[in-house]
């Protein structure tokens, strides 16, 4: 456990995330809006060429999928075990990971969830409405974590933004 002054890395990890989250909130979540969000995840990665899927849901329903060229079913696969954390925790799966291992615990070993469904490794995030709490989730997988993390973040601090105008 890296520590810098006298926070660990994972601790500075859920304080961030915890910062995104509470920043990341949106007025409405319509399927419209899941659309553009999903479309502005594809762009920026065609744009970069990157091997992901992209996944968003708005309770049990999907309302967004795109599987760009290099991604897998496997890809599916981690989407739905990232998701499932999201549901479960209300909280990024990268925070819930983070989390843990600021507490000495490791999610795979104390969450005590199959490890099957389960997955706490960056790359989903909660959508979160205003006045109504988490409504689904935006998730991507096809790189290291942080990097699926950074992606969804990226793209839903530009969606935010543009619809609080």
């Amino acid at each position: 456990m890296s520590r810098v002054g006298d926070l660990t890395d994972d601790e500075r990890l859920v304080t961030e995330v915890t910062a995104q989250q509470q920043e990341l909130v949106l007025p409405r979540f319509t399927h419209e809006d899941a659309w553009a969000l999903g479309s502005l995840l594809v762009e920026l990665a065609r744009e970069r060429r990157l091997p992901v899927a992209v996944d968003i849901r708005r309770g049990p329903q999907q309302l967004f999928h795109a599987a760009l060229p290099g991604s897998s079913a496997d890809n599916d696969a981690w989407i739905d075990r990232k998701r499932r954390v999201v549901e479960r925790y209300g909280d990024s799966s990268l925070l819930v990971g983070a989390r843990f291992r600021a507490r000495g615990r490791a999610f795979d070993a104390d969450s005590r969830l199959d490890l099957d469904r389960y997955a706490a490794h960056g790359g989903s995030f909660p959508l979160i409405v205003r006045e109504t709490g988490v409504v689904g989730s935006v998730t991507v997988s096809g790189l290291p974590q942080r990097d699926d993390h950074a992606l969804v973040v990226e793209a839903l601090t530009a969606f935010v933004r543009g619809s609080r105008s």
